[in-house]
């Protein structure tokens, strides 16, 4: 990405008159600027009204010369970029000068390797310290190393250390320079860019691992029920919503499953989702269940949340151990669909449906009893799965329309897993896309 170059300063007199050239020595074109002048921008272009008006990747080119005697400065005349425009130069003599010059425009740093590091007295040799400083006054510049002439050595450890690359001082002339400075900030940009996409990569690999270690593992051991679930979160590229969904097996041989929904589809959600589902398991393992469970998730949904709007939608079950009957409590959630044989599918009965959670302080949450017989599926949907488009005048799917989805798929054949992923699938087919909200279903099955 380009550095933003900032509005370019008044040019003083002193500096807009002629290009200044910086000589070799005595012996040069041009005498060398005096001490005091040392830290001026100098422009090298034969014409400086074009100053600031010349741009490579959207700004002019500039270097920052950081060198102790700018006099025998090996800098030459016309410098330029891969357009043939001019680059302008700054000089510092010192780092406490370049740090004053190092501003948003500086594209890259050349920098004399025997100019002494400041604060180092009494610590160990360090041929490399003043390269050291300079890399962490200035962490997203490019950097030219410049050593002496037979000193490639030192050179190659300077760019093993950060700099993009180094040039000796007797064999450097206008196009080299010219040339190095131009790689060295391309080659910072990709290092730049790369780094951060490497970083990028860490952070999504660490999302998705934490992510799927949220989700929940049901624990139905001795149970005698298949159990199925299919998640589809409505962010892009995240692995969890708001939509949260667990099933365990108490001691007593009850197995308990829930699906709940928070509003809302981003990170906070999902974690707030993550905490509403863990609570419910300990409190179910505790024992509790019904009005006196929701009754203290919804203490935990008003303690955690992050705003008092924020409310949760939930539906419960509790199938008794010998698996022919259920209790269920629904907190504004949709009511479950329930699969016998020899009848079509339908809902489960919903006129007890409480509020959601975290609407109504001291709100109840009546538990229905539910006859399921001696062979069913139960299936725990989200809005997510309704709420969809069906393509015809913009209508919602709703509960009819996934009534219907629902029968034709068993009339195919579908069961479980399938039956989950062919439902989720139409129902995004019959949008037109992708589903707007997160998308949780849950299937229990018990065969005889």
């Amino acid at each position: 990405m380009p550095v933003p170059v900032p509005r370019q300063r008044a040019i003083p007199a002193a500096e807009s008159g002629p290009a200044q050239t910086v000589s070799h020595g005595a012996g040069g074109p041009a005498a060398a600027p005096a001490p005091q002048e040392a830290t001026k921008d100098i422009t090298v272009e034969k014409d400086s009204r074009t100053a600031g008006h010349h741009a490579h990747g959207g700004g002019q080119l500039t270097l920052l010369l950081i060198e102790d005697d700018p006099g025998g400065s090996p800098i030459v005349p016309e410098l330029t970029d891969s357009a043939g425009k001019p680059i302008r130069i700054r000089t510092a003599r010192n780092l406490t000068e370049a740090g004053r010059l190092l501003t948003d425009d500086v594209h890259c740093i050349l920098l004399d390797l025997a100019l002494p590091a400041p604060g180092r007295a009494g610590e160990a040799e360090d041929e490399l310290a003043v390269l050291r400083h300079v890399l962490e006054l200035a962490p997203r510049h490019a950097v030219l190393a410049l050593t002496a002439s037979g000193d490639a050595e030192r050179g190659a450890e300077a760019v093993r250390v950060g700099a993009q690359d180094y040039l000796l001082r007797d064999e450097l002339d206008g196009p080299l320079l010219s040339r190095a400075i131009r790689y060295a900030v391309e080659r910072k940009r990709s290092d730049t860019a790369e780094r951060r996409l490497a970083e990028g990569r860490l952070r999504a690999q660490e999302n998705r691992r934490l992510e799927r270690g949220l989700l929940p593992t049901p624990l139905l051991d001795g149970a005698a029920l298949r159990f199925a679930a299919r998640y589809r979160p409505g962010r892009s590229r995240a692995l969890l919503g708001g939509d949260f969904y667990d099933a365990v097996r108490t001691p007593d041989g009850t197995v308990h499953a829930m699906i709940g929904d928070v509003c809302g589809h981003g990170p906070d959600e999902a974690a707030l989702g993550v905490e509403l589902r863990i609570a419910w398991r300990a409190l179910t393992l505790a024992g509790l269940c019904g009005d006196e469970l929701l009754n203290t998730l919804q203490q935990v949904l008003e303690h955690e949340r992050a705003d008092d709007e924020i409310f949760a939608t939930l539906c419960t079950v509790d199938i008794a151990p010998d698996g022919r009957r259920a209790g269920l409590c629904l907190a504004g959630h949709p009511s479950p669909l329930v699969i016998t044989p020899g009848r079509p599918a339908r809902l489960l009965p919903y006129d007890n449906n409480g509020p959601a959670l975290g609407l109504l302080p001291g709100a109840r949450w009546p538990r229905t009893q539910v006859e399921l017989g001696a062979e069913w599926g139960l299936m725990l949907y989200t809005d997510g799965l309704i709420e969809g488009r069906t393509g015809v005048d913009g209508e919602r799917l709703g509960q009819d329309g996934m009534l219907e989805m629902v029968r034709r798929q068993l009339d195919q054949g579908l069961r479980g897993e399938e039956l989950l992923r062919a439902a989720v699938n139409e129902a995004q087919e019959l949008n037109g896309g992708e589903l707007a909200d997160d998308v949780a279903v849950v299937l229990l099955d018990r065969e005889r």
